[in-house]
This record gives structure tokens, sequence and C-alpha cells, in this order.
């Protein structure tokens, strides 16, 4: 019979720790942009749990109206965000972000995001689609292997030496395209060049055709996030990268960081 445990390393934990509540999240994690809709066989599997119970918290997260069922299979409602309105709520940088990302998307006409650095990926917690991209849907809380992103490579060449070689020494490095970063010991040395430059450029790693450009979002000593913007290649119009973009967005960087704690020193 299959355990009901989480299969993944479990945290230290006392008296206080209740079972339960982990098994719960691990169900609800279990639904992704991958697998929005899973069966109970599926949930089971992917939590490790028995499919009697997986069956039990399925269920009761239905009943508490955040999982819906078409009587096959299971999915998130709207009131999962629920969850993390309160975090949102209180994270003002977004909310003062968002009128440098509407105008810098404005002026090169392509969609600019700021995203944070959670665990060993990044999330998104503002972004503005280019003007020209009228149907694109904006997902905040959306989430990326950092090793992969020019937001995620930025804010890891932030960080301290040893985090660094922790982050080096447990990435898994899964090719999205053939121009992909390989191996760890490659980026590395592109981490350590970012760190010196000040800025991170990704081209088509993620996606063919696709560039990204990120800089730091800096109070003092203290990164609060990554400020990226999308290249197409086709929508340059003869612009530097290096003298043109990097500045405009270094620039916008600094306004988002005064405007959240006022002007530095």
């Amino acid at each position: 019979m299959k355990s009901e445990s989480n299969s993944n390393p479990q945290p230290a934990s006392g008296d206080h720790y209740v079972k339960s509540v982990e098994k719960t999240l691990a169900v609800l994690l279990a639904f992704n942009t991958d697998s929005p809709h899973l069966s109970v066989t599926q949930v089971a599997k992917a939590t490790n749990l028995t499919r009697a119970a997986a069956r039990r918290f399925l269920l009761t997260l239905t009943d508490l109206g955040y999982l819906s069922s078409d009587g096959a299979a299971f999915s998130l409602t709207p009131r999962v965000l629920d969850i993390g309105a309160g975090f949102l709520a209180g994270l003002d940088l977004p909310k003062i972000a968002q009128p440098h990302l509407n105008q810098l998307a404005h002026e090169l006409d392509e969609s600019a995001t700021l995203s944070i650095l959670d665990g060993d990926d990044i999330v998104y917690i503002a972004r503005a689609a280019a003007p020209r991209l009228h149907a694109v849907t904006v997902n905040l809380g959306n989430r990326l292997p950092a090793w992969a992103t020019s937001m995620g490579r930025m804010l890891i060449a932030e960080l301290p030496e040893t985090f660094q070689q922790e982050f080096l020494e447990r990435v898994e490095i899964s090719p999205f395209t053939d121009h992909t970063v390989s191996p760890a010991a490659e980026l590395g040395k592109e981490l350590h060049r970012i760190r010196d430059q000040g800025w991170c450029l990704v081209s088509q790693e993620l996606d063919d055709g696709l560039r990204g450009l990120a800089v730091p979002v800096r109070r003092g000593q203290n990164t609060l996030a990554a400020l990226n913007v999308s290249l197409h290649t086709s929508h340059l119009r003869g612009l530097s990268v290096e003298d043109d973009l990097v500045p405009h967005l270094q620039r916008i960087a600094v306004s988002i960081a005064e405007d959240f704690g006022g002007r530095a020193d």
C-alpha cells in the first residue's frame, strides 16, 4: 500500500506540526500550468498519498470552494487567490512599480515585468504587456526557473557567493531551446559576469526569437526585485542593448526604488 507521507524531504517539526496542513498544501500545489485538471489518481501520485486520502482532501477542498469538479477531474477555482491576497495587498512594490512598467512598455512597445526570487524560481509581481499585444493575458504569480531567465540570473547574481554556489550545486538545467546555457559551471561564469556588469541579457534560451534584458531594483545594499523587458529580435529598431536599453532600464529601476522608499543619498 502506498504511504500517505510526502516523498519530498520534510522540514524539521515539533509538537506544533500539523501533518494534514502539509498534505492540504501539497494537494493544492499539485495543480499548475502544466496540470490544471487532475483526477484523484493523478493527485495521489503527485502527492504520494493513497488514492482514498487524496479523494478526501480533494472533496474537502471542493466543499470549501477552492476546487471544482466535473466528476472525473478537479481544478482550482479563483478562490485560491485569496490565499495570496494578503501578501500581495501588503506588498506595495508592485503598486508603485506598475506606472513605471506601463511607461516602459509604451516607450519600447515591449512587455515589462518585475519579479522577485522565491527559492529557485522567480515570481512575477507586476507586469505591463506590450501595447501591440492586446490579447495577452498578464498572469501575476507566474513562476519560472530562475536559471533560465534574465531576471532570475540577475537576482541570483546579486546573492552572496555562498548562496550562489549552493544554487549551482542543486540546480537542474533542462534546456528549453538549443541556445540554453549548460552546464552549471558555465552558468556560474555567467553569474559572475552579470554581477560585474550590473545587468543581464538572456538571448533565446527560454523561447526562440525572444531575448530578456534585466537590471536590479536596489535600495542601498538591498536588492528589492529585478526589472525586465522582453526584446523580440524584430522590434529593436536599431537600439543598442548596452548603450541605449540598459541605461534606460537602470533609470526606471532607480525611479521605482525611489518611489518605494524615498530618494537615496
